[in-house]
């Protein structure tokens, strides 16, 4: 059965077979079921308790070394109702490398090239990073110039390249890699919202907080009901 309004984890990790560091955690925005390349996400994660982030990072690490795996690791992880899911474990670098790099400064793509090459993470003496700041990795998505896109986001990546917005406060992260994809937003006029019957309960909060940001609503038939 599909998990619903489940969310998801981004894990990389790097590996030697015998010790597994966790490069990075990333809380997608999006929902899981949106792939992972059309999501947006955090690192840190922003609202996942530290009892499922040691699971995560024990998760990984089992993971890693029962996998023999020597170099980059990425996992995806689906959080429901406080209990974690595997959805897929690839055992090679992801397209997250570089985001998770520019976020803790740490040359992850070197330092494991470096241990594929047969230096263990001891000898190398590489350290987990866990940034005081947040990082958003935003979806630079093609819907201007090919008009005729689907623009419901789906397990089916339609994105063609990537942004990232970095501040001590997760909110002005997230504007930031906004504007860095090119997204304009508006501080006045009127919001189009129309949702699921799945949907609509939890709709209506934030359109009470468009309200008073002094935004008019205008909405569906069943929505607007």
């Amino acid at each position: 059965k599909y998990l619903s309004n489940a969310v998801e984890i981004d894990v990389d990790g790097l590996s030697d077979g015998k010790q597994c560091l966790i490069a990075g955690i990333m809380q997608h925005i999006e929902q899981a079921g949106v792939h992972s390349g059309d999501s947006a996400c955090c690192l840190p994660p922003y609202s996942i308790s530290n009892e499922l982030i040691d699971e995560i990072k024990e998760a990984t690490r089992k993971l890693a070394i029962n996998l023999n795996v020597k170099g980059l690791i990425n996992i995806q992880f689906a959080i429901k109702n406080e209990e974690l899911y595997v959805i897929e474990v690839n055992p090679r670098a992801s397209r997250t490398v570089p985001f998770v790099s520019k976020s803790t400064g740490v040359p992850w793509a070197k330092l494991a090239t470096k241990v594929i090459l047969g230096k263990s993470i001891e000898e190398l003496n590489i350290k987990e990073v866990w940034p005081t700041h947040y990082s958003i990795k935003e979806a630079v998505l093609p819907f201007n110039k090919f008009p005729d896109v689907d623009i419901l986001l789906s397990p089916e990546m339609k994105s063609t390249g990537e942004s990232m917005g970095i501040d001590t406060d997760i909110n002005k992260a997230f504007y930031k890699s906004q504007i860095a994809a090119g997204q304009h937003l508006p501080s006045k006029g009127k919001v189009f919202i129309s949702v699921g019957d799945s949907d609509k309960e939890g709709i209506c909060n934030l359109s009470k907080k468009l309200v008073e940001l002094g935004f008019g609503i205008i909405a569906t038939e069943g929505t607007a009901k």
